[in-house]
């Protein structure tokens, strides 16, 4: 049953399954009329080819609502990747640009920033998010920038709506919006955020109880979640981390740059399926592994960057706690998952913990060799002022 709780810092818009598609796109449609959305979809050339971007594409078509559409496509070096992809994407019309982050065009765009001292060398999700607000900071009737994955197997227009329609709706006043869904099939899935982000931020929040970040963060049901919407200004000022740390390295800029009673989350959808990351127990630096590291120690350095002081007896303390915490977590999942019918391998779950808190201490290793860490993509305000009509050369490189 839907509830209404509301958490401390932050605003949740829940679903009580009350709101149907219809009404949702007509209120939609009116309030765009003032506030234009821009669409990003980052892909990569295995995703554009599989079934759930199919579905993507076939729902956007009646999407009206949106202005423009920005597949961002990345890890495609060959030409065939981008011309498959302007094929798929063919049926949204004009409002569709495929922006080929690996293509000659944007790759010389790189290299002159490269070349300035601006960090955007490291390929991935950031950089093509970065590059696609990028396109849209361009047109001057873009209010609102929306993102969400390619890879989502149960796709629907409603899932879009909910994310939208916070940020354009002339009665409502948020600056940024996050979604959150459950992730279960037969079982629970989202092993990251259930057996290490949540355990993580509690353990933390023990150690700095006085932590306001700390408590925000917590404030997010499933903060990993690939799907948010901002406004152009944040979009504008954010800095968007290059590695695994893109979720929360973002909370952390919007945490930053606006106040929390204008930030929200939206409950997408009942269920929530997409490609499930291998957990690579064998393969420290691969998979869920490198993901975990590259969490932590995104959350260390913005602890660090706001004066928190992160001792080696800290990291002790913290990885003593987290194990408790997610101990008693594992717990907590398995009495949800017997009530509702869900295979549950309680054995798997506290293997999980034991390589999270190995990848606590690790990352806390990486922290105190490299307090900096690898530099975040710096904001578009930077961009433009170094290089004016950068975002303009940037739309001209799609057709």
């Amino acid at each position: 049953m839907p509830d209404f709780y509301q958490h401390e810092l932050i605003t949740t818009i829940h679903d009580l399954r009350t709101g149907e598609l219809d009404r949702l796109e007509e209120l939609l449609r009116e309030s765009t009329r003032q506030s234009r959305i821009g669409l990003v979809l980052p892909v990569t050339a295995s995703d554009m080819r599989a079934e759930p971007f199919e579905r993507i594409v076939s729902e956007l078509v009646d999407a009206d609502y949106v202005d423009t559409i920005v597949i961002s496509l990345g890890v495609a070096p060959e030409q065939s990747d981008y011309d498959e992809t302007v094929q798929k994407t063919a049926r949204l019309g004009e409002r569709a640009r495929v922006l080929w982050t690996d293509g000659p065009d944007v790759q010389s765009l790189y290299t002159e920033l490269i070349d300035a001292g601006i960090a955007v060398s490291t390929p991935g999700k950031g950089r093509s998010v970065w590059t696609a607000f990028g396109y849209l900071l361009a047109d001057p009737k873009i209010d609102t920038f929306v993102l969400h994955d390619c890879d989502i197997v149960d796709y629907d227009r409603l899932l879009l709506a909910r994310l939208c329609l916070p940020m354009v709706h002339p009665a409502l006043d948020f600056e940024f919006c996050k979604a959150y869904y459950a992730r279960v099939t037969d079982r629970m899935h989202g092993r990251v955020v259930r057996l290490l982000v949540t355990p993580l931020l509690r353990a933390l929040t023990s150690i700095f109880p006085s932590s306001e970040f700390l408590r925000f963060l917590a404030s997010f049901r499933y903060p990993l979640s690939g799907e948010f919407s901002l406004t152009r200004n944040l979009a504008r000022t954010n800095r968007i981390p290059s590695d695994w740390g893109l979720e929360v390295g973002t909370l952390a800029e919007v945490y930053r740059n606006t106040s929390l009673k204008r930030v929200c989350q939206t409950d997408l959808c009942r269920l929530y399926e997409h490609k499930h990351q291998a957990l690579s127990l064998d393969e420290k630096n691969a998979g869920l592994m490198r993901m975990a590291i590259d969490i932590l120690t995104t959350i260390y350095r913005t602890l660090a960057s706001q004066g928190v002081v992160m001792s080696e007896a800290m990291f002790i303390t913290l990885r003593s706690s987290y194990v408790r915490t997610a101990q008693n977590c594992v717990r907590q999942y398995a009495s949800d998952a017997l009530v509702n019918d869900l295979n549950f391998d309680r054995h798997a779950e506290e293997t999980a913990i034991d390589a999270f808190a190995d990848c606590i201490s690790r990352a806390a290793d990486e922290f105190r060799e490299d307090p900096n860490g690898a530099e975040a993509i710096p904001n578009w305000t930077r961009v433009r002022a170094a290089f004016p009509g950068f975002t303009q050369r940037l739309r001209e490189t799609t057709s």
